[in-house]
């Protein structure tokens, strides 16, 4: 409640991208201070063994994650999994350092509990990512791979597989984004033909390893049921471990904020309460569709542990956070896994 009553309403005060930077300097700060993570540990992470979910091959301490786009470089994965964390996704990185879109390009909008973000993969790029990933951690760690600005989408099957051998040593899993809305172009790699060509090629790089590692594509909430009913279908052929569903939206339907303040705030993907609905009926809809026959990881509105549950409940293995846990704070991962454990 301390994190709601008193620290979210100064932080919110300034640039939401200024703030998410200061915010990670004290992450990093604070875990140089002796037993500083051990204290973070015992305020916020429920160690129960029946939390543990093994998925894809995987276990997982519990199935609360955190959603790419928070630590796009791996900066702080020991800190955040100090708050309670079940397992972190990294990126989305790319295989040059790139600036991402100009700035401002993160905005929050309080009266729907949401954020608008246009970032762009901004990123340090992969070599970045891996030098900070060689450090021992004892954390899940995923690797949310994506494509440069600059690169064509028809040369874009390198970019992906530059990051994935990359990561490969580092990652226990991995995911493929072609679903920002961000990037120009990019949500076009969703169409079957090149979908099926760039999957196929990761998973052939993935199999010519001793281990292969699970991989997951990361789909957006404005699909058509057609372009759903296909990426079910790529899925199993291409034998990925599963879908996380979902990214941000480019829907603004609904929203409380004024229209002419939307206007104003431009384009990008809209994440929090509003695309909670939206995500869960995709998750609901290929959960059935598919039969279960794939891993599922639910990303999209989560800010309170019913709202967990009913990812569960619709299909999910595992969830993940992002713009929920700026809105309630680490508070959030600790009061979702301790519902889990009372249900």
């Amino acid at each position: 409640m301390i994190y709601k009553s008193l620290i979210r309403p100064v932080l919110f005060l300034f640039d939401a991208e200024k703030v998410h930077h200061f915010v990670m300097n004290i992450l990093k700060t604070a875990g140089k201070i002796p037993g500083m993570l051990k204290l973070q540990e015992s305020m916020f992470l429920v160690d129960d063994p029946s939390l543990e979910r093994t998925v894809a091959g995987i276990k997982f301490r519990n199935p609360v994650g955190l959603a790419a786009g928070f630590d796009k470089d791996a900066k702080a994965i020991a800190e955040l999994g100090s708050l309670g964390f079940g397992f972190i996704e990294i990126g989305t990185v790319t295989p040059k350092a790139q600036n991402g879109n100009p700035l401002p390009r993160l905005f929050r909008l309080p009266a729907d509990q949401a954020l608008i973000n246009r970032m762009g993969f901004n990123n340090e790029g992969v070599d970045a990512a891996v030098a900070r990933l060689k450090k021992k951690h004892k954390l899940i760690v995923g690797g949310n791979i994506g494509k440069n600005k600059i690169t064509e989408n028809e040369n874009a099957i390198n970019d992906y597989l530059i990051c994935f051998e990359a990561l490969f040593p580092y990652c226990d899993y991995f995911t493929v984004n072609i679903s920002s809305p961000n990037t120009p172009g990019l949500r076009e790699l969703q169409d079957k033909e090149p979908l099926i060509r760039l999957l196929e090629a990761v998973q052939n790089a993935n199999h010519s390893k001793p281990a292969a590692k699970p991989v997951f594509l990361k789909i957006a909430p404005d699909l058509t049921t057609s372009q759903v009913d296909d990426i079910i279908d790529i899925t199993l052929k291409t034998k990925l471990a599963g879908l996380i569903i979902s990214n941000t939206t480019i829907s603004r339907e609904g929203l409380k904020t004024t229209h002419s303040e939307i206007e104003k705030i431009g384009a990008g993907g809209l994440s929090g309460k509003p695309v909670f609905e939206k995500s869960t009926a995709l998750l609901k809809y290929v959960a059935e569709k598919s039969g279960k026959q794939f891993a599922l990881i639910a990303s999209g509105g989560i800010f309170t542990p019913k709202q967990a549950v009913e990812k569960l409940q619709a299909g999910a293995d595992l969830v993940q956070l992002y713009t929920g846990f700026i809105y309630e704070g680490p508070a959030l991962v600790k009061a979702i896994n301790k519902e889990l454990l009372n249900n």
